[in-house]
């Protein structure tokens, strides 16, 4: 249980990490506590912690009413 509760977690950092800049220019990337950005030679790489555990919780609320 614990187990698939990580890998749905890593998997939705991974997606929104990689959708970030698109997120950004529509309005949806807004900063929220928990969201970690490290700035390492002149680039930015985005770890939104607190998006992805909303956005797990989200599907999977979704995928227990379907």
């Amino acid at each position: 249980m614990i187990l698939r509760w990580l890998l749905t977690t890593f998997i939705a950092v991974a997606v929104l990490s990689s959708c970030w800049p698109w997120l950004r220019k529509i309005g949806i990337g807004r900063r929220m506590p928990g969201d970690v950005t490290l700035r390492l030679f002149g680039r930015e790489y985005p770890f939104p912690f607190m998006a992805a555990l909303i956005l797990s919780m989200l599907l999977s609320l979704i995928a227990r009413v379907l």
